[in-house]
C-alpha cells in the first residue's frame, strides 16, 4: 500500500511539471517583442497629438468668437474696460495658436 502511494505522488508531481512547462512554453510563445509595442504605442500618440493640435485651433476659434462678440457688446455699451477685455481676448487666442504650433515643432509631428 505504501509503495502504491508514493507511485501516485510521484505520477501527480511529473504531471504538474509538465503542466507548468506547457504553461511556460505557451506564455513565451505568446509573448511580444518589447520595442514592437514601444513602437506601435508612439505611432497612436503621435497620431493623436495631430487629433489634438487640431482639437485646439478650434477651441481657439470658438474663444475668439465669443471673445470678438463680448468686445464689440463692451465696446457698444461704452464701457471703460474695454481696452483690458480685448487684450486678454486677443492674448487667449495667441497663446492658443503658439502653444499648439509649438508642441507641434517640438515633438517634429
Amino acid at each position: 500500500m505504501k509503495n502504491n502511494h508514493f507511485i501516485n505522488n510521484h505520477f501527480l508531481k511529473q504531471l504538474l511539471f509538465t503542466v507548468a512547462t506547457i504553461l511556460l512554453f505557451i506564455a513565451v510563445a505568446f509573448a511580444q517583442d518589447g520595442n514592437a509595442g514601444i513602437n506601435e504605442a508612439n505611432t497612436k500618440v503621435r497620431s493623436y497629438f495631430a487629433s489634438g493640435v487640431n482639437l485646439m485651433y478650434a477651441v481657439g476659434a470658438i474663444v475668439g468668437l465669443i471673445g470678438a462678440i463680448k468686445v464689440y457688446q463692451k465696446w457698444n455699451s461704452g464701457d471703460h474696460d474695454t481696452g483690458k477685455v480685448a487684450s486678454a481676448w486677443f492674448g487667449s487666442c495667441v497663446f492658443l495658436v503658439i502653444v499648439a504650433t509649438v508642441l507641434r515643432s517640438f515633438f517634429a509631428v
